[in-house]
């Protein structure tokens, strides 16, 4: 954690809805005139796209059918965490992006399914932004948690989480129902051992739960609409969190315990405006003063 220079990390698995989220906050540093400079956990993958199905075969014909993306062994999350550590102490590190596609590829310059060349976190840098599957993973070999100043976990019941995940992978991707079975499959291990984990640490849960039977994720024709679910959030630690106000700004919302209020979810965009511009406000503030 810094004051001079903090880090606000976002965390899900694939298919939460991460980028969703992402979006938000960019609008909040935009409106406010935050310079962040954004991070994401594909560009902390060890393999690029087509070493990672070279890689994938050879741990499969040793028996390894969980080899994934949720696990370290396929990140450099020691180099995530260098750039997390070096960051909150001096504002500097060494970033990359992943090229995901063509429209990324005319961007960068640089083919789809590989990594841009690495380059220095721009000086002028507020705050420093992430968001992927590891933000507040801890192993044996590293914390990512004990960097953020503030964590946010997207965390969709497991069904509906599949159900995005199925319905993004064959509509964008052309994946068939059967390989993103496989897939979900294979990362299974990795996903309670290495990405359920995150949610105990993290500052905030967004967790959405679909209203309407999501029983059979693959069969499912369509994702849940936001007017079709409802959002329970979780504070880690409640104090300072003003529950009645956010109670009468998000209409038909309700507390659920303590530290949880629950919203429609057609409600989430303006909830995590009410909720995280304070915070990131607080932040910036306290980088003010320290500087």
């Amino acid at each position: 954690m810094s004051v001079k220079h903090p880090i606000i990390s976002v965390t899900g698995s694939s298919g939460a809805g991460t980028t969703s989220v992402k979006q938000t906050f960019d609008r909040i540093f935009e409106r406010e005139g935050i310079k962040a400079t954004s991070i994401e956990g594909d560009a902390f993958h060890r393999y690029d796209r087509a070493d990672m199905k070279i890689v994938m075969q050879e741990e499969a014909e040793k028996g390894n059918n969980h080899f994934s993306h949720f696990g370290p062994e396929c990140n450099r999350l020691e180099d995530l965490e260098s750039v997390f550590r070096q960051f909150s102490e001096s504002g500097t590190g060494r970033i990359r992006n992943y090229v995901h596609d063509d429209i990324e590829a005319e961007c960068y310059g640089t083919p789809p399914g590989t990594f841009t060349e690495w380059r220095e976190i721009p000086d002028d840098t507020e705050l420093l932004f992430y968001e992927g599957l590891h933000g507040a993973v801890v192993t044996g070999e590293v914390n990512l948690a004990q960097h953020c100043d503030l964590t946010i976990g997207v965390t969709p019941v497991i069904n509906l989480e599949w159900i995005q995940k199925i319905q993004r992978d064959k509509g964008e991707r052309g994946y068939s129902t059967e390989a993103i079975r496989d897939t979900i499959l294979r990362r299974m291990p990795d996903y309670i051992n290495y990405i359920c984990p995150q949610f105990s640490q993290t500052d905030i849960n967004f967790q959405r739960i679909p209203t309407v039977d999501t029983s059979n994720a693959f069969i499912a024709r369509y994702i849940p609409t936001a007017d079709e679910s409802m959002v329970v959030i979780r504070f880690k630690n409640p104090r300072g969190i003003d529950f009645p106000y956010l109670v009468s700004m998000i209409h038909d919302s309700f507390m659920s315990r303590a530290n949880t209020i629950v919203i429609p979810g057609g409600k989430l965009a303006i909830a995590m405006q009410l909720i995280l511009t304070p915070m990131i406000l607080r932040l910036m503030e306290r980088r003010r003063r320290a500087r």
